[in-house]
């Protein structure tokens, strides 16, 4: 595909250890001995900023990776450990001044008072590109770190159909709606100019301003308020992730970006027919809250026709067997990427979030090798034009719900 296009893609990464293939860490290249320090993190994130990507996102757990999803497993093999994305994301809030940083958090064994002020308090790190990515728990053994519920223990058969599991789990996505809605709230609870400062008649605070919550759910209640003042985006940013129709309806309730796994492009316009009818069930209103729909795509690049598949080819042999992925895998050059990025894009897509195969080589080809292209082409920015991560997307700021009653 060659040209230029009117609107601009998005494109985000995902970062998670030594990169997405298993057998990344083993990599020529892996900083493996380095993947729970704080510099290799500020390593990466340094590389995607200056590559004018959107945002990050870092993966979170309750407990040690596995190889699959719904259960731990023993494996010595790989990459087990991590440090608190939530943490890491604040540490790294000023060592960069525009890329949008997005922690995930588990939502149902963590308590939402503590989630929202703790991405209130990233937005105020990062001077407005805090995002936050919610996710239920999918294995029942994170449970036992907590001692006080039990969930669903999800089985081989559940995991291999998406709707299957989401159907198992569908009691724990009505509770993190819950805590999104919550946390929102508690976000909206200190209306913009509560703080008076005034040094003079020794006022600091409007308390007429400070709002008490009182959140009532079907699974808990917050009274409120926040202890942490309205952040810089009002609003951080909700993405989720949905293969499904029950985490679509998630998605279209309480998030501002959804990301989908489609694997060809039919396969696109399937899935968005599905979160549009997620949107009008829940009866969102886009006009006022756009939905902007991110597709997700692990990728190893190369400059060399061909590389990336062998290397695909002999990371699979380390690991012992075929990378496989809830997202297409792609391997190939940063032009055939930026080929099916665009035309993916025609489908509907807002933009992408893309998990590189190892790290740090394929952020980097993203960076230095996609970006260039995508540039070329007139489809990505050549400066960022924002400094908030709601800019980037270009979603409003918006009022507190709060100060609209009042």
């Amino acid at each position: 595909m060659t040209g230029t296009t009117a609107t601009p893609l998005h494109l985000a990464v995902a970062l998670d250890g030594a990169g997405w293939h298993p057998a990344a860490w083993r990599e020529e290249g892996a900083r493996s001995g380095e993947l729970l320090t704080a510099g290799y993190w500020a390593d990466l994130v340094a590389e995607a900023e200056r590559g004018l990507l959107d945002f990050v996102t870092f993966e979170d757990g309750l407990g040690p990776q596995s190889a699959a999803s719904h259960r731990p497993d023993d494996r010595t093999d790989q990459v087990r450990g991590s440090i608190d994305a939530v943490l890491l994301a604040a540490h790294l809030a000023p060592l960069t001044s525009r890329i949008g940083l997005v922690p995930a958090t588990n939502v149902t064994h963590t308590e939402p008072f503590h989630l929202a002020i703790g991405i209130a308090t990233l937005d105020h790190a990062g001077k407005g590109r805090a995002g936050w990515r919610p996710q239920v728990s999918a294995r029942a053994a994170d449970a036992s770190h907590f001692g006080r519920r039990t969930t669903p223990q999800l089985t081989d058969d559940d995991v291999r159909d998406p709707e299957l599991t989401a159907e198992r789990l569908r009691g724990l996505f009505a509770e993190g709606a819950e805590v999104v809605e919550a946390a929102r709230l508690l976000w909206d609870s200190w209306e913009d100019d509560a703080e008076i400062r005034d040094t003079a008649t020794g006022r600091f605070l409007d308390r007429d301003k400070v709002h008490h919550i009182d959140y009532r759910g079907t699974h808990f209640s917050v009274k409120g308020p926040s202890i942490t003042p309205r952040s810089p985006q009002g609003q951080p940013l909700v993405i989720s992730l949905a293969h499904a129709s029950t985490p679509y309806e998630f998605a279209a309730r309480g998030s501002d970006v959804v990301h989908i796994t489609p694997h060809d492009r039919a396969g696109i316009a399937a899935i968005l027919v599905q979160v549009d009818e997620a949107v009008e069930r829940t009866g969102r209103d886009v006009t006022d809250r756009p939905l902007r729909t991110f597709a997700e795509l692990l990728v190893l690049l190369d400059e060399k026709p061909g590389h990336a598949a062998r290397r695909k080819a002999r990371l699979d042999e380390a690991a012992g067997a075929e990378l496989v992925s809830d997202a297409e895998i792609f391997t190939g050059t940063p032009g055939e990427l930026a080929d099916l990025l665009l035309d993916w894009r025609a489908a509907g897509l807002d933009g992408f979030r893309l998990r590189p195969g190892t790290l740090p080589y394929d952020l980097t080809a993203i960076t230095r090798g996609l970006v260039p292209e995508l540039q070329r082409r007139g489809a990505f920015r050549t400066a960022y034009d924002a400094t908030t991560l709601r800019g980037h997307l270009g979603l409003p700021r918006p009022v507190s719900r709060y100060t609209k009653a009042g």
